[in-house]
């Protein structure tokens, strides 16, 4: 299959989150009005994250089901301890932080019940900072045949991405599919901006690596 994995990146069609960029000041004006009892302000907070919350955990395991299950468990917490919510962060970031611990808890359980799961992935983006191309798994035939050559290099690449470390791929989803600043990344991983740079170019590197023999 030619192949070829060039962007400093992969997105997903339909499925970009907006976490990262969100309006902090009108978040936390609908914290404050849940905290006084306002619980419409808390379903607003739900509508508005509940999807990129989603998505988000979905990439990480490629399992809806569950992960839709995860999502209300992070709105759950939030719930129950939004009294512990501080503004020095972005509401964002903190919701984003207990999605990421609950992901992170399922890769451990299905590591130690020996489960895996997969998803199709497939995007891409232009490279960043001037830095060389990689490579990324593309086919530029069209027919009939076309949409199962692009599922087949989307579950490729899903898989690549889903065998990667449990660091590497977390900040690799973070940054490459949801497209966070690395400062949001570095705060939710509790690390610093040049740590998650460091972790994106050993992801790269192990991609690259890994999808060498689809070329």
């Amino acid at each position: 299959m030619p192949s070829e994995l060039r962007e400093t990146s992969i997105s997903l069609d339909g499925l970009h989150a907006d976490i990262g960029r969100s309006e902090p000041a009108a978040d936390n004006l609908l914290v404050r009005y849940f905290i006084a009892g306002d619980d419409g302000a808390f379903a607003q907070l739900v509508g508005k994250y509940k999807d990129a919350i989603t998505n988000y955990i979905n990439m990480i395991l490629g399992d809806y089901e569950t992960s839709a299950d995860l999502c209300q468990e992070t709105f759950l917490r939030v719930y129950r301890n939004i009294h512990r919510y501080s503004n020095v962060y972005q509401f964002s970031t903190w919701i984003y932080r207990i999605a990421t611990n609950l992901a992170i808890d399922e890769i451990r359980y299905r590591k130690r019940r020996g489960r895996v799961f997969y998803r199709n992935i497939w995007g891409k983006r232009a490279p960043e900072d001037g830095g060389p191309p990689e490579q990324e798994i593309a086919d530029a035939r069209s027919g009939p045949g076309e949409e199962v050559l692009r599922r087949e290099s989307g579950r490729i690449i899903g898989d690549a991405i889903r065998s990667l470390p449990e660091k590497y791929r977390t900040a690799f989803v973070m940054r490459e599919v949801q497209e966070l600043p690395y400062e949001t990344i570095a705060t939710v991983l509790q690390c610093s901006p040049g740590t998650i740079k460091s972790r994106l170019h050993r992801a790269r590197e192990l991609l690259q690596r890994k999808l060498e023999r689809y070329k």
